[in-house]
């Protein structure tokens, strides 16, 4: 099992701290998560509580997911990067493309992007792409994306995406792998066709071990059931070595966590994540090494 420190809500100046902390004490990789813009007012209900509203509070820092790997890669040695999750589809293909190959290139192939569709209508609105064909989209954009991560003179002729013979340089020295979010049946097939593994969102263990059993059900339908694949889970109900192997045992290799509240509910003081990052990895962490 690896750990994956989720720095959702965290306050933008304490990453750069914590980050080499999570580095030298055990942690796998650091997850960011994904919102251009925060509209005071929502056209669609978050579709991840129960009342439809969203989980943070007005001003939460959203930064760049990409922005914020490139500079944290710089000042890490082992520490691998994702999302949970990156909205794919709200972005033009070739800039996605090129931020990614980029981060890839600074952080010597430390990063797993995980995307999602999306949820909110607004921000698609605000980016001006399609909301109702996000998820098509998102498939033909994954296949682009990986031609461009070639380095070669590659062409695409999709329903949404065309280009004649291009390429984009510098190119990643590794392959990139893509992870999938999404609990829905379409985002849950898109990553036993697609992926190279699934993110969970914030959800019971049974529910998470009876979704990895139907993703595994549908890549042997896709015929990829022989392909590695990686399982990033957020249990609401597990937070302990015992919770965790019980994932494990079921085919999660990753556990997705933000320790602070653990330790010192919900303070946002910077002394406190730190002390929550090491003192994790020592109760926890070191019993996977």
């Amino acid at each position: 099992m690896k750990f994956v420190l989720s720095t959702s809500f965290s306050t933008v100046a304490h990453l750069s701290a914590i980050a080499p902390v999570a580095d030298t004490h055990g942690w796998h990789a650091m997850s960011f998560s994904d919102h251009v813009v925060n509209p005071e007012q929502i056209k669609t209900p978050y579709p991840y509580t129960e009342d439809g509203s969203r989980r943070w509070q007005p001003f939460t820092d959203w930064p760049d997911p990409w922005v914020m790997i490139g500079a944290l890669a710089a000042i890490t040695e082992n520490l691998r990067f994702t999302n949970n999750v990156f909205v794919l589809p709200m972005r033009n293909p070739y800039l996605v493309a090129k931020a990614i190959s980029t981060a890839a290139i600074i952080s010597n192939n430390r990063i797993t992007p995980a995307f999602g569709v999306g949820w909110s209508r607004d921000e698609f609105e605000l980016m001006q792409q399609d909301f109702t064909t996000r998820g098509k989209r998102a498939d033909e954009m994954i296949e682009v994306m990986r031609l461009l991560w070639s380095g070669k003179m590659v062409s695409y002729q999709g329903k949404h995406y065309q280009f004649e013979p291009m390429e984009m340089n510098p190119a990643p020295t590794e392959n990139i792998p893509i992870w999938i979010g999404g609990i829905s049946d379409p985002a849950m097939r898109r990553a036993a066709r697609l992926g190279d593994g699934w993110v969970t969102d914030l959800q019971p263990s049974a529910e998470i071990i009876e979704s990895i059993a139907r993703i595994h059900s549908w890549r042997s339908e896709y015929g990829r059931d022989r392909l590695p694949f990686e399982v990033m889970a957020t249990p609401d109900d597990a937070w302990d070595a015992d919770g965790y192997r019980r994932l494990e045992d079921a085919g999660v290799t990753h556990i997705m966590t933000m320790p602070w509240p653990f330790y010192h509910g919900a303070s946002d003081k910077l002394e406190h994540k730190v002390d929550a990052v090491k003192r994790f990895a020592d109760d926890v962490i070191s019993q996977f090494s």
